[in-house]
């Protein structure tokens, strides 16, 4: 693993922990950005190619997303640099020795993300008992199963709406990575008219201007298949959902995947971002001179860490979808209209909303730090 982090600055990070043990395979780390508001609440993320800077930038994230969404938490990250279609026993024994390593730092709540899920977060608490995203039969609130981050971001699409020119009934969606958030996106949009013509996972796409069968298509993913091996639509090659025209394009995989050199590619109007950094700040550029309206990650997919924080103050899965709904309207209502009346990115919006509350719990602390 990479372990070069990006320079700390005024907000963070509070405390980089590198985490390895040998036998089990194990290397990770957790990245706790800001612990000004409270304690910090972020995903553990398995991917083979993880590293320290990803972790950092993801965590700074958080940092920004708890405090829009106006939560009692800061922000952090964890990566486990590993293969998440492992063996279930292999993948139990990493998360449980990764959890054991992290016992003492209780400025961080670990929750599920890519590569892990509510099993994950099982094994976790049955080790160090600070987690959120347990399944349902252990107290949790699924927000993988309930599809928290695909709810919240089709309710920032609705706000949206109002500074686009179409209506979501018949619009096209896009949707680059057609899992836990991507697939519930779709589900979402679709039942308020929205069609989804295009997705992706990491092994191929489909493309299908006439719509594509929205539960069909998880019924796929379900099984095991990629999207491309979908019975309808045309199947293609993974890039090529960056070529699919539609009104809505919903980035839902990895950091980066739109970048100054391929953003001329879409053709699309709304972008809502449903994983986190999926965007360079120099390709959001580009598309707002090209009259795209962009969601930034951090207030469009708040969705999860909603779930997760009204879970951990032993609130239910109604009061979880009201909050949601909630502050997903108010943010983006606010980040969109500030862009508007100041002529600025909404990425710069949202981030003056998000520090203006960091900074001023930060300025309550003894050393004024973090």
């Amino acid at each position: 693993m990479d372990l070069s982090l990006p320079r700390a600055d005024d907000l963070g990070p509070f405390r980089v922990l590198h985490v390895q043990n040998r036998a089990v395979g194990l290397e990770g780390m957790v990245v706790v950005d800001n612990v000004a508001i409270g304690p910090s609440i972020g995903g553990i993320r398995m991917a083979p190619d993880v590293n320290a800077e990803e972790c950092a930038r993801l965590a700074r994230a958080m940092t920004l997303k708890n405090a829009a969404a106006g939560l009692p938490h800061g922000g952090g990250k964890a990566v486990i640099a590993a293969d998440p279609g492992m063996p279930v026993h292999d993948k139990e024994r990493l998360v449980r020795c990764f959890a054991s390593a992290i016992r003492d730092d209780r400025s961080y709540i670990p929750g599920p993300d890519m590569g892990t899920d509510e099993t994950c977060m099982a094994w976790i608490r049955d080790e160090i008992g600070r987690v959120v995203g347990l399944p349902e039969d252990s107290g949790g609130i699924p927000l993988d199963e309930i599809g928290a981050t695909g709810f919240g971001l089709t309710h920032s699409v609705l706000v949206a709406l109002e500074y686009c020119d179409f209506e979501l009934a018949g619009a096209r969606v896009v949707i680059q990575g057609f899992g836990a958030v991507g697939k519930h996106a779709a589900r979402f949009l679709s039942q308020d008219g929205a069609v989804l013509v295009g997705a992706s996972d990491s092994r191929g796409a489909i493309y299908d201007p006439d719509g594509l069968d929205v539960d069909a298509l998880v019924r796929t993913k379900d099984e095991g298949k990629s999207v491309s091996e979908h019975g309808s639509g045309e199947a293609r090659d993974r890039d090529s959902v960056l070529d699919m025209e539609c009104e809505i394009w919903i980035p839902a995989a990895r950091p980066d995947v739109i970048r100054e050199e391929n953003v001329h590619r879409l053709k699309t109007r709304l972008i809502a971002q449903g994983a986190n950094i999926p965007c360079t700040v120099g390709a959001e550029r580009t598309l707002a001179e090209a009259g795209v309206v962009v969601l930034p990650d951090f207030i469009a997919n708040a969705g999860g860490v909603i779930c997760a924080a009204v879970e951990y103050a032993g609130g239910n899965r109604t009061q979880a979808f009201e909050t949601i709904a909630e502050k997903l309207r108010e943010n983006t209502g606010r980040v969109l209209s500030t862009s508007r009346d100041r002529g600025i990115l909404p990425r710069q919006a949202a981030v003056a909303l998000a520090t203006e509350r960091v900074r001023a719990a930060m300025s309550h602390r003894r050393w004024g730090l973090f």
